[in-house]
């Protein structure tokens, strides 16, 4: 008894620390991002995702994910405009949307809001339409091809992001 105690609260003490708030930097492409709590590196699952940043929001019942991805090469992962109606695409009907271009040390890394009923799901299986869901992605240039953030979750605890999140993928180049 005493061994399946010991070995249960290591197990939730491991499951607690996988997404510890901690500040730090995600390295992509040669890009590195700083990012702050509440924003925590996991484990990256899927073949092409080129890093994850997990963070806790009071009231959902796990962490959300900013999911990094680049494809290496001149026109890897598609222009920008591919990708931004892309995204919107992943929702039902039209998505109430922003597409803006913020500049970051002289860089200029396009940002794309929506919010709507969003269909989750991995790429190439069955969906489940969320309600109130906000994605907001960005397309951050490197040398040779772009990396492409992408975080999603319910409105609410996406709204208490926004900012933390511009802030990360304009800071490769912020001095």
């Amino acid at each position: 008894m005493k061994h399946i105690l010991t070995a249960t609260f290591i197990a939730i003490f491991s499951l607690a620390s996988a997404v510890r708030a901690e500040d730090g930097k995600l390295d992509v492409a040669g890009l590195s991002f700083k990012y702050a709590a509440p924003w925590a590196s996991v484990e990256s699952t899927g073949m092409f995702r080129a890093g994850t940043l997990a963070a806790k929001v009071e009231g959902l019942d796990k962490p959300v994910e900013a999911v990094f991805y680049h494809f290496p090469g001149p026109g890897g992962g598609g222009g920008v405009d591919a990708n931004v109606q892309r995204w919107l695409g992943q929702f039902q009907g039209t998505p109430e949307s922003k597409r803006e271009e913020i500049d970051a040390g002289g860089k200029k890394i396009t940002l794309v809001t929506a919010t709507g009923t969003y269909n989750d799901g991995p790429p190439m299986g069955a969906k489940t339409p969320k309600a109130d869901y906000t994605l907001i992605a960005a397309i951050v240039p490197t040398e040779d091809s772009n990396v492409f953030v992408k975080l999603t979750g319910p409105k609410d605890a996406i709204a208490k992001l926004v900012e933390g999140f511009k802030k990360m993928v304009g800071s490769p180049f912020v001095k």
